[in-house]
């Protein structure tokens, strides 16, 4: 690991004075799980993809690097929109390991943060303290420490004197009974100065049970060539967390979801029993709007203000204008709705849904890729898919946009102000044209014209007496 044959690269951003490095190429055993660790979700999203979400805000994506190996394509993949930077390390050899395999991404930087990829609590500013406070103190390493009530299981930090300097991290099982009784404990969080980095990673041993390259011992090693190792205490210890099993993820996640309710209601928004309601990490609402028990709002949605989204609806991805109504049970996926509209009850508007301002769509009625018009109403046991309904609509209870011909999709198109009859079938592709009318029940196959009226069922033929003659047949 000679510095002549580390390439030191180009960086596009302003900044390359610090890079950040992510450990996210393990597998996690105790999880007992086919997929990688750092994929496994809390908060609506991966692990990985909060700590990435909280370095971004302290460097550019393109000075992160995402140290990836056990299943690295799904781990790659699952972050590429990021537009990080990604280290493979192969084989895994310890996280001493993965910072060698990234020697010669990060060699062109003064500075390297390390975090982890399975600890999701981690904020931007604990990060930046973490750097600023590295800076101040000109060390070659800096550890972000905590301090634990129960610090069982973690490996204790030995201080030089009363300073903030380390003379060496001690794992747990190789303490003595007097160090067991720190509470101040490695995080598992750093920054290193690049050049003693590099110079001092080949002085790492795998003499361990495992094997493996560790990174806490950089801190004996950087303390023996004379080099600067000093520790911070984060002022939350709970962002140290990190997810090594199912019922840890649990925990995560039920901490992110509580810490979101909590910043919901501070900003206007009413949580009826937010132990109940499961509210991702990316959703937003506005004043004014209030929230019921047992209401689920995923992914990225949006809700505006002066909205009151009732129980046990299921909200993804989804776009919501102000002063909506959601009824009981409605599920939108990747829906848009406009000021004002009404849902529900039991409505399921399916992605590429638009509901226009005013609109309401009732009790059992399906949506899937149409657009509804302002003030149109569909209030009843509909289904209407690829459809392009105008403003002033009436959609009679029943009414079926039949969309698919068992190969293609086909277009419905209902002109502003129409009015369909309950129990209607409209074969696509059709258009019926603004201002007409279709009867009741009826099945329509052709175009109709703007303020005509169309009737497609056979006539009704009524027979009298015609029971009395049944009945005489049958000897009754």
């Amino acid at each position: 690991m000679a510095k002549s044959s580390i390439s030191r690269p180009r960086h596009k951003t302003g900044d390359s004075r610090v890079a950040i490095a992510i450990m996210a190429a393990g597998k996690g055993t105790r999880l007992k799980s086919r997929h990688p660790k750092v994929l496994h979700e809390v908060g609506g999203k991966p692990l990985l993809a909060h700590v990435i979400a909280a370095a971004t805000q302290i460097v550019s994506p393109s000075n992160i690097y995402v140290i990836i190996g056990h299943e690295a394509d799904q781990v790659r993949n699952a972050v590429a929109g990021t537009g990080v930077q990604f280290v493979a390390q192969e084989p895994q050899r310890g996280t001493g390991h993965a910072l060698m395999c990234a020697a010669p991404s990060i060699s062109g930087y003064e500075h390297v943060i390390v975090l982890s990829g399975d600890a999701p609590l981690i904020t931007a500013d604990t990060i930046r303290r973490l750097r600023d406070f590295h800076l101040e103190k000109k060390a070659a390493m800096t550890i972000l420490s905590a301090k634990l009530e129960n610090p069982t299981g973690y490996g204790r930090l030995l201080f030089k004197g009363k300073s903030n300097d380390v003379q060496a991290v001690v794992e747990e099982k190789s303490c003595t009974p007097a160090q067991r009784k720190l509470r101040e404990i490695n995080s598992g969080f750093y920054a290193f100065a690049v050049h003693p980095l590099i110079e001092n990673l080949k002085k790492l041993k795998t003499d361990n049970p495992h094997a493996e390259y560790y990174l806490t011992d950089m801190a004996a090693v950087l303390c023996k060539a004379k080099q600067r190792v000093t520790a911070t205490p984060t002022e939350n210890p709970s962002e140290i967390l990190g997810s090594n099993t199912r019922a840890e993820l649990v925990e995560l996640d039920h901490k992110m979801r509580r810490a979101k309710c909590e910043k919901l209601m501070s900003d206007g928004v009413t949580i009826f029993y937010p132990e109940t309601c499961v509210i991702d990490s990316d959703v937003e609402a506005g004043a004014d709007t209030t929230i019921e028990p047992f209401v689920q709002l995923l992914g990225k949605t949006r809700v505006g203000s002066d909205c009151r989204i009732r129980s046990y609806s299921v909200i993804k991805d989804s776009q919501i204008g102000d002063g909506v109504q959601i009824r009981p049970g409605c599920i939108l996926d990747n829906a848009r709705v406009a000021n004002s509209a009404q849902l529900g009850p039991y409505s399921h508007l399916r992605p590429g849904s638009e509901i226009g301002e005013g609109a309401h769509v009732g009790n059992f009625v399906e949506t899937k890729k149409a657009r509804i018009g302002k003030g149109s109403k569909a209030n009843h046991l509909s289904y209407l898919g690829d459809a392009e309904i105008g403003e002033g609509v009436n959609i009679g209870a029943g009414t079926i946009t039949c969309n698919y011909d068992g190969v293609n999709k086909h277009v419905t198109t209902i002109g502003n102000g129409v009015f369909v009859g309950s129990d209607s079938t409209l074969v696509a592709p059709i258009k019926l044209g603004k201002g007409s009318y279709v009867g009741a029940a009826s099945c329509i196959t052709d175009d109709v014209p703007p303020e005509s009226l169309a009737i497609g069922r056979t006539r009704q033929i009524v027979k009298e007496g015609w029971v009395r003659q049944k009945r005489a047949r049958n000897g009754e």
